[in-house]
Order: C-alpha cells, then sequence, then structure tokens
C-alpha cells in the first residue's frame, strides 16, 4: 500500500520547485537571450530560488495528470491527497489564491487554491506516475478547439495551429510551450493538448509523421518573430508536442494549449 503521507510530501516538494526553481530546459534558453529585458528576466529567476518566491505573481491552478499502476492499493483517494497537497503548499509559501468556488456567479476565492484538477489513467503495474502543470490565467486562455473536418490534411490543421498563435501568441508570455491534441472526441483532444504539455522539449512523438508534424509546427511558428514577451527577439516557441487518439469516421478534433515561458511543471513517480 502506498500511504497517502509519501504522496503528499513528495507532490508538496514537487508544486514548491516548480513555483521558485525555473525550468532548467527554460534557463539554459534563457541565458543564451539578449533582447529586451533579458537581465531582468534572468534575475527574476535568481532572487526565486535564493528567496523562495514565486517566479511569477500568478501561481496558477494546479493540473495533475496521475497513472496509477492497476496492482497499486492507495490509503485514501488520489484526489483527496492531491488537494491537500496544494492546499498545504499554498497556504504555507506566499503563493497566490488564484481559484473561485463558482465560474459564473459568485466567483468566491476559495482561499485554499483548490480545487485542483486531476485526471486520471489506469495503467498496468505498480507504479504511481503524478505529472502536472501549473496553468495560469493567461497561458490557459490561449487554449482552443476545433471540431474540423474529417477530410481536413495535415497542412490544413498546421494553417490552424499558426494563425493561432499569430494572432494570440504574444498575449500569454512568450516562448510558448504548445500542446496539440487530435483526436478522440472534444473533449479528449483538450485533455491530449494538455498532456503534451508535460513533455520535455527535445522529446519526439513516437510515430515518425507525428514527430515531423512536431519539427515542422516548430520552425514555422519560429518563424512568426514574436519573440521573448511579445517584443520580437529570440524564439516565439521553445517546443511544439502533438498527442493524438483514435476518433469517428465522421469527426476530427484538433485542440491546441500553450503554456508560458515559465513552463512550470513536474513529475512525481512513487513505486508500491
Amino acid at each position: 500500500m502506498i500511504r497517502a503521507h509519501t504522496v503528499l510530501e513528495k507532490v508538496k516538494k514537487a508544486i514548491v520547485e516548480a513555483n521558485v526553481r525555473i525550468n532548467e530546459e527554460v534557463r539554459e534558453i534563457i541565458e543564451e537571450y539578449e533582447g529586451p529585458f533579458s537581465d531582468i528576466i534572468k534575475e527574476n529567476y535568481r532572487i526565486s530560488k535564493e528567496e523562495n518566491l514565486p517566479l511569477c505573481q500568478d501561481t496558477g491552478m494546479v493540473e495533475f495528470f496521475v497513472f496509477l499502476g492497476h496492482t497499486i492499493e492507495l490509503e485514501e483517494p488520489i484526489e483527496q491527497t492531491l488537494n491537500r497537497a496544494v492546499e498545504e503548499v499554498y497556504r504555507e509559501y506566499p503563493f497566490r489564491f488564484s481559484v473561485v468556488s463558482d465560474p459564473l456567479f459568485d466567483r468566491i476565492n476559495t482561499e485554499t487554491n483548490t480545487p485542483a484538477v486531476v485526471h486520471l489513467f489506469q495503467v498496468e503495474g505498480k507504479r504511481l506516475e503524478i505529472r502536472f502543470l501549473v496553468k495560469g490565467g493567461g497561458s490557459e486562455n490561449l487554449s482552443v478547439l476545433r471540431m474540423m473536418n474529417p477530410t481536413s490534411g495535415v497542412d490544413r490543421i498546421k494553417e490552424f495551429v499558426v494563425e493561432h498563435i499569430r494572432e494570440n501568441g504574444a498575449k500569454a508570455c512568450p516562448p510558448l510551450h504548445v500542446g496539440i491534441g487530435i483526436g478522440g472526441t472534444a473533449d479528449k483532444a483538450v485533455l491530449l493538448s494538455k498532456l503534451a504539455l508535460t513533455r520535455d522539449f527535445k522529446e519526439r512523438n513516437e510515430d515518425p509523421r507525428y514527430a515531423e508534424l512536431e519539427r515542422e509546427l516548430e520552425s514555422e511558428l519560429n518563424l512568426l518573430g514574436i519573440g521573448f514577451q511579445g517584443l520580437g527577439r529570440g524564439k516565439t516557441v521553445y517546443s511544439v508536442h502533438v498527442e493524438h487518439f483514435p476518433t469517428h469516421i465522421a469527426t476530427l478534433p484538433v485542440a491546441i494549449s500553450v503554456d508560458c515561458y515559465l513552463c512550470r511543471k513536474g513529475k512525481v513517480i512513487v513505486e508500491g
């Protein structure tokens, strides 16, 4: 049995690190950037690390992707553990509470930054893997779904992605990590686009056709010249990842999700 406390402490540590320590893949790229405000951007993440202060005032809504081995026994429901981890971290550290209890009418802050969003995937084995994103409002607002004609080809999908980033990319603190979900149903495509954001920048899709699409889109999006913070210098996107799933013969759902330049994410693995 995996004890709740074991999961709780590992997840809490990972959430804190995601909020106060720059993603190493991102740091390497920022260190090479010499455009507008480069010194301020670099100073920001150095101070955050030294003082345990958030990298951004928008400390986000936490979204989890839980891969639960089919032979794993948990002490308590994983969603309960994860929500407790989020609440404890956001109370113990100077992280902004960003979650409201009702989306439309009351919009009263829960003052715990919970509930978190939890997606559960049942997998084989004895391992519990928890991936998460710290999603700020700016990047989340760029999410989009389009139900495309099933006869649409690769070029049409590329046009959709490029046009969306051209019109909106500067709004989400670029450079961006771009996740694309193709297939399934409407909700599945959006979930896939979010899951794609948990990938490391240099990872490529196992299917060489989708891997080539990722490379082509990364190249085309960087030609847009949006640049760091929308100021026209440096990269527009760090990387592009595609996740795909079988779909109905009459549908072709395509979803886009993005992460801002901080790409705050983490992974926790617990052996059963």
